[in-house]
This record gives structure tokens, C-alpha cells and sequence, in this order.
């Protein structure tokens, strides 16, 4: 998928929810459950952000937060939910495909259902988010199973762009693994006729920190 198909079909998505929020406001549950990882001050990004609900968590959390997310229609959605919750975020509006990732530079990522970006660009991916980090810096990662296909609330339908422990564990063989489980939940991250990740879902975490 092209970077114009791509917006299109996100900008559509977040568009058709009007003024619901497609995945809710509330933080990913995961990402909350790393909470006591986090440290006042130190600098965050989150990839892929959406209509900010990470990202502003993030803020809240007293963290120094960059969210990089290509669709427009999301980061206007996001910027009024910062403002709504009084927090400031550093939006950037680019694909994490294209956008000029750093060398270092942060303490923290959060890269929460990514799952669009297929095998061929994931190993491209996934390197970029481990040089971003400081450090010591640590990866948040979350995303679906293949069993996820059998479930159908959320994700891509493509067998290939869903992750195993396996595979994770080899992606992320650098850094030392702190948590990686797969494991069943179910979600409720969206609100309305359009709400994004609902029901019962084939999760997995990964929790990495660069050597």
C-alpha cells in the first residue's frame, strides 16, 4: 500500500467515527500495565499514534512524548485530545516508513498494533525502532498472533503481518527481553457504531531493553 493509500485509508477510518475516537481515548491496556516502568522526564515516542491516545497517557505520565502518525484526520483528533486532558505532545505528521528516524535520542517506545506494515519493511522497522532508543532504552510492543484470524476484532487479515514469539524473539535478538507472552484478552478500545479493537483478541507483548 502506497503512503497516499495508506493516509487515505486511515484519514477514512478516523473521519467515518466523527467525533468518536476509533480506538477510544483510554491508553492501551498493556501499555498502561508498564506504568512502573516509566520515569518522569524521560523522553518517549509513540509510532503509529492514532487519535493520541498513548501519546497523551505518555504526557500525563510526565514523560517528554513525540507521536509520529501519518494520518492528518488522527492528529487533529489527537491534538484536541491533548488539549482537553491540558498535556503537550510533540505531533509529527509522517509516514514511520519515511520519517528521518534518529540515531538514539530516546528512553522510551511505544509501538502499539503496527501490524500494517508488511514482512518485506517490518525487519526495516523494527531495526529503526531499536536505533531510536538510548541505552537502556526501553521497546513497548503489542500486537496480534495469527490466531488473531480466527477471531476477526481487530488487525490485519494477512497471516504474514502477524507476529509470533518466534519471530519477536528473533527481530529483537540485540536487546535483552524482559517480558514476551502470548497470551488471550479481550478489548474494548473504541467507543460508538465505529470503535476499532473489540472483543476477543490473540495478543502478544514484548518488552526490550537496548544493551
Amino acid at each position: 500500500m502506497s503512503h497516499a493509500d495508506a493516509e487515505q485509508f486511515w484519514s477514512g477510518r478516523y473521519a467515518a467515527a466523527g467525533d468518536d475516537y476509533l480506538f477510544g481515548t483510554a491508553p492501551n491496556v498493556f501499555l498502561k500495565s508498564q506504568a512502573h516502568r516509566l520515569r518522569p522526564g524521560s523522553k518517549a515516542l509513540s509510532v503509529a499514534d492514532g487519535e493520541g491516545r498513548n501519546s497523551v497517557w505518555l504526557a500525563e505520565e510526565g514523560l517528554a512524548v513525540t507521536a509520529v502518525e501519518l494520518s492528518p484526520v488522527a492528529l487533529h483528533k489527537a491534538r484536541r485530545l491533548a488539549a482537553a486532558r491540558h498535556t503537550e505532545v510533540d505531533f509529527v505528521l509522517a509516514d514511520i516508513l519515511k520519517w528521518a528516524w534518529p540515531e538514539g535520542g530516546y528512553d522510551l517506545i511505544a509501538a502499539i498494533f503496527i501490524q500494517f506494515v508488511a514482512p518485506a519493511q517490518r525487519s526495516i522497522l523494527f531495526e529503526r525502532l531499536q536505533t531510536a532508543l538510548n541505552p537502556g532504552g526501553l521497546l513497548l510492543l503489542q500486537g496480534y498472533t495469527p490466531k488473531q484470524l480466527e477471531y476477526r476484532t481487530g488487525g490485519p487479515s494477512a497471516v504474514e503481518n502477524l507476529y509470533t514469539e518466534k519471530l519477536l524473539r528473533e527481530a529483537f535478538a540485540d536487546m535483552e527481553i524482559l517480558e514476551l507472552r502470548e497470551h488471550e484478552d479481550v478489548l474494548q478500545e473504541g467507543s460508538g457504531e465505529h470503535r476499532g479493537h473489540w472483543g476477543r483478541s490473540a495478543l502478544i507483548d514484548l518488552v526490550g531493553q537496548k544493551r
